[in-house]
């Protein structure tokens, strides 16, 4: 519940431990991140996972080209001697995410997103600089984190993350939200929805969620675009000629679509919105 959600968060932050949260696809984890960080006016930096991420992309690179255009214009000057640490300065770092987060004099949101995307070898990494917050750079030796940045991991759940990573996280689990509480999220996000066109939309989604034969679950985004969809049509409610019209709004594989259409049926599906049933 909401009251549970807000406590591992409370928790997160009073215990200074990064908080991992899990889920399925469009649950909203990323949005914990994003409500962090206007809560405390800070900076969010956002470092997006992928297969093939590794530490030059996620910490820092040198700018070479910077690097070899110094030199060339060294060379012109004759008897001037260029040193590696003239090479090697903060004025041909090219700073990413982690270490932006760590060197960031202010306080910052650090958001790690997707991270069950990258290989062993890069959380073992992640671990690492979760626990002290400082990194090593050859050049420039150890470079400790001003201040600590507050950090969230998210994980849809494609691979089991190691229980080193983990033992280090305050852990959360985001389920779809209940029927109540998307009525809720589409009245602030789709305002001009109204309060049936609302409850008929959370409905609908809630019941292909719940079939199995659909494999991309509608996220929340979709469900808000499927009510402003709706309200661009014109429709103060679901029937079977605006759900046939607009499914494809909340879902978005042809497949999903056929399965939805064959087996709940686009006047059941409208007629199911339609209970009002709390």
């Amino acid at each position: 519940c909401e009251k549970n959600l807000a406590v591992t968060v409370f928790l997160a932050l009073k215990l200074n431990k990064p908080l991992l949260v899990e889920g399925a696809p469009g649950v909203g984890k990323t949005e914990i991140a994003k409500v962090l960080s206007r809560v405390f006016d800070a900076e969010l930096i956002r470092l997006q996972c992928y297969e093939g991420l590794d530490e030059n992309k996620a910490l820092y690179e040198w700018n070479y080209q910077k690097q070899l255009l110094r030199i060339q214009m060294q060379k012109e000057n004759i008897g001037y001697e260029i040193k590696e640490r003239d090479l090697f300065s903060d004025e041909y770092l090219l700073e990413r995410p982690l270490l932006r987060a760590i060197r960031s004099e202010k306080p910052v949101v650090l958001l790690i997103d997707e991270v069950d995307k990258v290989e062993d070898e890069f959380e073992a990494f992640l671990f690492e600089v979760l626990s002290d917050f400082q990194v090593s750079i050859p050049e420039l030796g150890t470079i400790a984190a001003r201040q600590i940045p507050v950090v969230v991991l998210t994980s849809n759940r494609e691979r089991e993350l190691s229980d080193g990573l983990k033992r280090r996280c305050v852990y959360l689990f985001i389920d779809y939200p209940t029927i109540e509480k998307e009525v809720r999220i589409l009245k602030v996000k789709a305002p001009e929805a109204g309060e049936r066109l609302s409850r008929e939309v959370a409905r609908a989604v809630n019941l292909i969620r719940s079939n199995k034969a659909v494999g991309k679950k509608p996220a929340i985004s979709e469900s808000i675009d499927w009510a402003r969809a709706l309200v661009a049509l014109g429709a103060g409610s679901l029937n079977r000629e605006t759900v046939m019209q607009t499914l494809s709004i909340v879902l978005k594989n042809k497949d999903d679509i056929d399965a939805v259409v064959r087996e709940v049926g686009a006047e059941a599906l409208a007629a199911y919105a339609q209970k009002h049933e709390n």
